[in-house]
């Protein structure tokens, strides 16, 4: 089955944007994906089509209403009901590696992209949303979290990246940050290639490069480094 990328936007003029480009836009084109969007005015009641309202004891901006935003879910699951249910949300959970990997294991996402002051929290709990972020920052609304993470998610494919092995030994995939590269020239502007990556000595390279991982770890991410250290 292709993994199915279902996208629940104000703004389906919007995608596929970057990802119709490089390798997730050749693995869509490729049918090793596919994308499908709807409108979630289009779910609307009223003449006016309104999606939002004021929120429920004051305050600035505009909420999301459950009811409508209840029935574009329910549409795009009776299409695919075996896809999860995200809300891309400030106050998620943070998006991980191993939350990219899980998904890109299952049938694909179903993606909420939020606008305004947020979605009426009866919707996310009616219809079982689980909250994802992408950072401690605010975006105007969910559509680029949404492309983050498909991006994390679409490069995981089996037959999405050629050399597939690369993927374990990349940022986050063994808890720690990704050692630095080079190629050439071998001396750029004074500073030279080191010296172990040109001995052809394998293993002297795999030590390094773990060395440099940890180091760099450790200083960028004391986080990541603090929980190898407890696990």
């Amino acid at each position: 089955m292709t993994w199915h990328a279902s996208i629940l936007t104000l703004f389906p003029e919007m995608f596929p944007g970057p990802l119709g480009l490089s390798l997730s836009g050749r693995a869509l084109a490729d049918g090793l994906w596919r994308l499908s969007t709807r409108n979630i005015r289009d779910f609307a009641t009223d003449k006016h089509r309104s999606v939002d309202d004021t929120p429920a004891g004051g305050g600035a901006g505009m909420v999301l209403r459950a009811d409508v935003a209840a029935a574009a879910i329910d549409a795009a699951s009776a299409d695919a009901p075996d896809l999860p249910r995200i809300y891309l949300s400030p106050r998620g959970a943070p998006l991980t590696q191993a939350r990219a990997r899980t998904l890109a294991a299952g049938p694909g996402a179903l993606l909420f992209c939020g606008r305004f002051e947020g979605l009426d929290q009866r919707a996310i709990d009616a219809r079982q949303l689980e909250e994802i972020s992408i950072g401690d920052y605010v975006l105007s609304g969910g559509e680029l979290a949404a492309m983050v993470l498909l991006d994390a998610c679409v490069r995981l494919l089996p037959g999405v990246i050629g050399a597939e092995a690369s993927l374990g030994e990349e940022s986050h995939e063994n808890g720690l940050l990704e050692y630095p590269h080079y190629t050439r020239p071998r001396v750029f502007e004074g500073r030279e290639i080191p010296d172990v990556l040109l001995s052809g000595d394998h293993a002297r390279i795999a030590r390094w490069r773990r060395e440099q991982s940890e180091a760099l770890t450790g200083v960028r991410r004391p986080d990541l480094a603090a929980r190898l250290k407890r696990d």
